[in-house]
């Protein structure tokens, strides 16, 4: 199971983003991603980057509310040249607007609402949109099951495995535990996220340090 770091916290990329990457270069962390909201294009840039040049998949996710600012994202993501765009609901556009650059697209299922985002939708709905998303050529989808509003958060996990077939799934979102971690492994995860719990020590109280955050994340993956 890939553990994604996410260069974010309460849902927009940390200002002092290029920062981070230089003190967590020891970490070895080859999935860091970054929100569309936060810090401005350039720094978008550069962080995308830092991190390519690192060694690492790069992943931008899109948390922006309307329509129009999701799509500006989207073509964001094409100029910046990231390897995987996560969220959105537009899911025809964003991929018309994706294709031939090999960016692998991860929707969010269901019906994710405001910022921090929540999500709203039961398990037979998740599966269903995990089925269509599939079908229309994404790589898989990004589910935010710890934000669940209707449902509990591993119902919709098992729905969408077994919905997505040979599809990655992608959890994001309050995954703040090893005992969500662990939950998550064995739903049959594939890869999850993690930003605000590591630069809150909230994963790891007793300990200070983001590097020690993350090495316990990545402990917690095995």
């Amino acid at each position: 199971m890939d553990f994604v770091f996410m260069l974010t916290r309460h849902d927009q990329t940390v200002e002092d983003c290029l920062e981070v990457m230089g003190a967590i270069a020891p970490a070895g962390l080859t999935h860091i991603g970054f929100k569309d909201v936060g810090v401005d294009l350039a720094t978008q840039h550069a962080l995308n980057k830092r991190i390519k040049e690192s060694g690492a998949t790069s992943y931008m996710e899109v948390v922006s509310t309307s329509q129009k600012e999701c799509l500006r994202s989207a073509e964001a993501a094409v100029e910046i040249g990231v390897d995987r765009l996560l969220g959105g609901t537009d899911v025809h556009e964003v991929l018309r607007i994706l294709d031939g650059t090999g960016i692998e697209y991860y929707p969010f299922p269901g019906a994710p609402a405001g910022h921090p985002t929540r999500l709203g939708g039961r398990p037979d709905q998740i599966a269903e949109h995990c089925r269509k998303f599939m079908d229309m050529g994404c790589a898989g989808v990004d589910l935010l099951a710890y934000r669940a509003t209707d449902a509990d958060p591993l119902e919709l996990i098992r729905a969408a495995r077994k919905a997505l077939g040979s599809g990655r799934l992608l959890v994001a979102g309050s995954v703040d535990s090893a005992q969500r971690i662990r939950a998550l492994a064995e739903a049959g995860t594939d890869a999850f996220t993690i930003g605000s719990a590591v630069f809150d020590g909230s994963f790891s109280p007793n300990k200070g340090a983001v590097t020690s955050q993350l090495r316990d994340v990545i402990a917690a993956c095995s």
